[in-house]
């Protein structure tokens, strides 16, 4: 007859439908806490983040910069654009007009002699309004002082009642556009007399100084 040793083959009981694995007591899960990153790791992020998002506004710094810059230039260029097209404009007129104006000088002649007239009289005032609408302008009158910048003096003469150079004659009218003088007016002028000015000088203090007398007392 056979011996059992008692506690050697003896099985834990197993539920049926359960595998030995069952049996064996699991193993304790990790706590909670392990699985959590260090304050230190979440330091370390937000340091990372920081740096970037500077990184990021310095490179916005630098698109607005250049995008003002550019601006700043397509401005002037515009500008400048516009400014020389108005004086291309300007030389183009001026041009024109100056091929212009000995008709012009033609149409003034027969208007002084009385020639111009009928159709004639009709074109040349046409010609005239067409010029004025370009902004030419004429000038140059008798009896203006002189000035070098706007006249020429084609003749010379001296005269008694003038106290300054005078234009006492417009030979060729000038014309201008804007500010710009396209011809001078070509102008016979007259000086004093010379030694005139100093005799009237003096003819008027002696008047002064009979006034201021009086008659004498018989």
């Amino acid at each position: 007859m056979t011996e059992e040793t008692p506690g050697f083959d003896e099985k834990p009981d197993v539920p049926s439908g359960a595998t030995p694995d069952d049996a064996e007591p699991q193993a304790a899960s990790p706590s909670s806490g392990e699985g959590a990153a260090p304050a230190g790791d979440a330091s370390a992020q937000i340091a990372g983040l920081t740096a970037q998002l500077d990184q990021v506004r310095k490179a916005l710094d630098e698109r607005t910069a250049d995008l003002q810059r550019l601006q700043a230039e397509f401005q002037n260029y515009r500008r400048r654009v516009e400014r020389d097209r108005i004086a291309v404009k300007e030389i183009a007129v001026a041009n024109l007009l100056t091929e212009l104006m000995p008709t012009l000088d033609d149409i003034g002649r027969a208007r002084e002699h009385g020639e111009l007239v009928g159709g004639f009289k009709s074109v040349g005032e046409s010609l005239e309004t067409a010029a004025a609408k370009m902004g030419l302008q004429q000038f140059g009158k008798e009896g203006e002082p002189f000035d070098p910048t706007i006249h020429e003096a084609l003749m010379h003469s001296y005269a008694p009642d003038v106290t300054e150079t005078t234009c006492v004659a417009i030979l060729q009218p000038g014309y201008r556009i804007g500010e710009r003088t396209i011809r001078p007016a070509r102008v016979a002028v007259a000086e004093p007399q010379p030694g005139a000015q100093a005799a009237k000088d003096e003819s008027e203090a002696e008047a002064g100084e009979e006034k201021d007398n009086g008659p004498e007392e018989g």
